[in-house]
């Protein structure tokens, strides 16, 4: 899950939408679209900054981080 330490080349986290934010609180919903998002199962791409990991944090049932 996204408890998880990756440590991935050129400071990168690999991040895929695993389950569906349809009952989910507004604001969980708001991180989700704002980690860039868009259907389910999909895997983005996102610098490992802390503003990063701290919106990972707020959605850990939601989004995982996957090993490139």
């Amino acid at each position: 899950m996204a408890g998880k330490e990756a440590k991935t080349e050129n400071g990168k986290l690999h991040l895929k939408w695993v389950r569906s934010a349809i009952c989910a609180p507004v604001k969980q919903k708001r991180v989700i679209k704002g980690l860039g998002f868009t259907r389910l199962n999909q895997v983005i791409e996102r610098p490992d900054t802390p503003g990063i990991r701290g919106m990972v944090n707020k959605v850990p049932h939601l989004v995982e981080i996957v090993q490139a």
